[in-house]
């Protein structure tokens, strides 16, 4: 019980601005208490308003108290200060070095609980309340403690910066709007902080999608480590069963075979081990660049998210994991196939076929990089759903059907003005960019037109020669007549040859540089491939030739 009172006291002869023991404690009007410095300063502050108040319970007097010594209070002070007791929270309560500080607190100052955006101050949890309590401060954003407010101060007006100038890439205050930006292309903060949110979560879903895909290859990798292990260790014992049963110049050849064998092995599980590992690493990174995206994307302050924003490390470049091929377990099969007819001759016909025998195992490619498919359901393992982005349909051409379809009008359409629409060719690219390995195919109907691929930043404006598909260096094009058809690059044409469709089958490997074009009927024909280097990601395109009603559309495959 004593203790208990003890604690009771201590709670009475603590001051609630400094939180510490009373010092000269005086008792105001309301009969609350604090120390003669705490509430003479905070008076202070409110002389202006000619209108004190007291801090815990917000009771207003007029005129300025005057304030008198509480002896008693006095007496209990020096009491506790006996005992050798504190009235202030424990340590890990007050601010230190690292941490964040009440602006209110004097003295010894507390934690700061939360940092108002529009104070532009920080409050330990008791000197917080009024945001709670006081209906005008209900309003302001409250976000975790931060020491970097002030940059959220304009330096040059000292005002807050609640605006975002896109032209610059910095925020700003509305001063500096009607001044040095005046002009730019502004918005505000907060729509700032919304695409850029938007750009965010789109990168997370791409890092997402590449741990997913980059899992499957070391799955699969993993299997692939397996069936060479049971290919090699069944073809090194049916080697050793055959040679056997030959002569002792057989038992000779049949070691210098298991340690061809086994070597290859090594050589083939180091390199898949290699790039299993590889992968490994790049799953680690993004999974690390995908948590830093997620606790930029919970930052609550909009200048700090704005101003981290472009300090985060880009991704690296993703592991080419291309060549990565699971086929039968069939390796090293080919050399007992050979061993087996060695058996069967004669020792100078096994001298003419040694050679063949080494290299059966030394042919062994576990991860060769993928020839092109051949039959269009080998395509079609590559498909991909594409639709076509009005932002960038010239206003002569109407997009429909979900955004498949692109069709030549004769009125201009009401598209709104952007950066990204062609203003000179009758032209429109796909929403989707094409990196590693795609398939996609194009229905025509009507007259003449084009299916192309092409840069990102290929030219808008202008003409045919400027920014036309295969008229410049960012684009490759395929020109389909009646009776023919032509590729164009870069100004250059090249005939191409082959039954004339209405359908064209584009195959795409980026990681390779090979753009294939086919003709799609009952049967696939190659039109043309393009073996190059490709520097940027690809997009799909059309291209009209001013016939009224012709229609262009992106095939569903699946």
């Amino acid at each position: 019980m004593a203790q208990k009172r003890i604690k009771l006291d201590q709670e009475t002869a603590s001051c609630l601005l400094c939180l510490d023991l009373l010092k000269d404690p005086v008792t105001i009007p309301c009969g609350h208490s604090y120390c003669m410095s705490c509430i003479k300063a905070h008076w202070d502050k409110e002389d202006e308003k000619k209108l004190h108040s007291c801090p815990q319970c917000r009771q207003t007097f007029t005129p300025r108290p005057v304030l008198v010594k509480n002896t008693m209070l006095a007496d209990l002070v020096e009491e506790l200060k006996k005992t050798g007791l504190q009235a202030a929270p424990v340590d890990h309560c007050y601010a230190g070095p690292e941490d964040v500080a009440c602006d209110v607190c004097t003295g010894r100052r507390l934690k700061a609980f939360k940092s108002c955006l529009v104070c532009l101050a920080s409050y330990c949890e008791k000197h917080l309340q009024p945001h709670y309590d006081v209906p005008p401060l209900k309003n302001h954003q409250l976000v975790d403690p931060s020491n970097k407010l002030q940059e959220n101060i304009c330096s040059l007006h000292d005002e807050v910066m609640k605006i975002f100038c896109r032209t610059d890439q910095q925020c700003i205050c509305y001063l500096c709007l009607m001044d040095e930006h005046k002009g730019h292309d502004t918005v505000s903060a907060a729509a700032e902080r919304t695409e850029r949110q938007r750009e965010l979560e789109g990168s997370r879903l791409n890092i997402q999608q590449r741990i997913q895909d980059r899992e499957k290859d070391v799955k699969l990798l993993h299997q692939e480590v397996e069936a060479i292990n049971l290919s090699a260790d069944k073809t090194v014992e049916d080697s050793e069963k055959i040679f056997t049963e030959l002569i002792r110049l057989f038992e000779k050849r049949s070691s210098d075979v298991t340690q061809q064998v086994r070597s290859q092995q090594r050589t083939e599980v180091s390199r898949v081990k290699e790039l299993q590992e590889k992968l490994e690493q790049e799953i680690t990174e993004l999974k690390r660049n995908d948590a830093e995206l997620q606790k930029l994307s919970h930052t609550e302050d909009l200048n700090q998210f704005l101003l981290n924003y472009p300090s985060l490390s880009p991704l690296s470049e993703s592991t080419d994991s291309s060549s990565i091929n699971i086929r039968p377990l069939s390796y090293f099969e080919d050399v007992t196939a050979a061993v087996s007819e060695i058996r069967d001759k004669l020792q100078d016909f096994l001298k003419e076929k040694w050679t063949n025998v080494l290299l059966m195992v030394t042919e062994v490619n576990v991860l060769p990089s993928l020839s092109e498919p051949t039959t269009r359901d080998g395509f079609l393992k590559y498909s991909r759903e594409l639709t076509l982005d009005p932002n960038t349909a010239n206003t002569l051409l109407s997009v429909s059907d979900g955004d498949r379809r692109a069709t030549s009008m004769r009125k201009h359409q009401s598209y709104s003005i952007h950066p990204e629409r062609f203003t000179g060719c009758d032209q429109v690219l796909s929403r989707e960019s094409l990196t590693g390995r795609c398939y996609w195919e194009v229905e025509w109907r009507g007259g003449e037109g084009i299916v192309a691929v092409a840069y990102k930043n290929i030219s808008r404006k202008g003409g045919w020669n400027v920014s036309g598909f295969g008229y410049n260096n960012k684009s490759w094009a395929l020109t389909c007549h009646k009776k023919s058809y032509i590729f164009f690059h870069n100004k250059v044409q090249t005939p191409a040859s082959g039954p004339v469709s209405s359908r064209i089958g584009l195959y795409l490997d980026h990681n390779a540089g090979i753009l294939s074009f086919y003709s799609v009927s009952e049967t696939m024909t190659l039109l043309h491939r393009v073996q190059t280097t490709f520097t940027q990601p690809l997009y799909a395109g059309f291209s009209f030739y001013y016939n009224l009603g012709d229609t262009a559309e992106l095939c569903k495959l699946k």
